[in-house]
């Protein structure tokens, strides 16, 4: 389980493709490796990645082809950088909202409004996914765990501050690039049971 607080960036040193499989190399920010072992889980962009491989503060995670396929992981070129968080202890505070770390789709990002202390980011994702989507709910975006903005038939916005630009690649990020995209599994819980409860009605 992770909490969507973002504990900082890491870069990817080196990438193995192989057939429908790629072996990522991160370089973890300094604290981060502390006591980690073999077989942890940590999340790439919101993406629960296993360690498979430890050398100091450099990190290796095999990926499968259902994960390159699904997340923007598998755009990644060495010299990159994403998203990290090591997985929650139970005890641990949870500054965000829950969040598994397995990737529903990706949205791309369509829009990015700059004011001062604030950018606002609007991002776009298929029709039927919408649904997941409601104004002031949760969202987790390349891992971090947002407030949703303002919602607008295909598309919706997160309202960003100087922080969260700080300790995350939001402050990166541009129009045309795409993100991992977690929905609240409370709201799709909701959502979907009231899609079969009003399906049956009607039967």
């Amino acid at each position: 389980m992770f909490t969507g607080i973002v504990q900082g960036m890491a870069e990817v040193v080196a990438i193995d493709k192989k057939e429908s499989f790629q072996t990522h190399t991160i370089r973890l920010p300094e604290g981060l490796d502390a006591g980690l072992e073999i077989g942890a889980s940590v999340a790439h962009n919101g993406c629960c990645l296993t360690v498979t491989g430890i050398n100091n503060d450099v990190v290796t995670f095999d990926l499968m082809q259902a994960t390159l396929k699904h997340t923007n992981l598998g755009e990644l070129v060495e010299g990159d950088w994403v998203n990290i968080e090591r997985a929650a202890r139970f005890g641990d505070e949870i500054g965000g909202h829950s969040m598994s770390g397995h990737i529903s789709l990706t949205a791309e990002i369509v829009q990015v409004i700059d004011s001062p202390n604030n950018r606002t980011v609007w991002f776009a994702m298929p029709e039927e996914a919408m649904k997941y989507v409601l104004a002031k709910g949760y969202i987790g975006i390349d891992g971090c765990s947002l407030t949703i903005g303002e919602v607008e038939e295909r598309r919706f916005s997160v309202h960003l501050i100087p922080e969260t630009l700080q300790r995350t690649l939001f402050g990166r990020k541009g129009e045309g690039e795409r993100v991992n995209i977690e929905f609240d599994p409370q709201t799709q819980a909701i959502v979907d049971t009231v899609e079969r409860v009003l399906a049956n009605q009607k039967a």
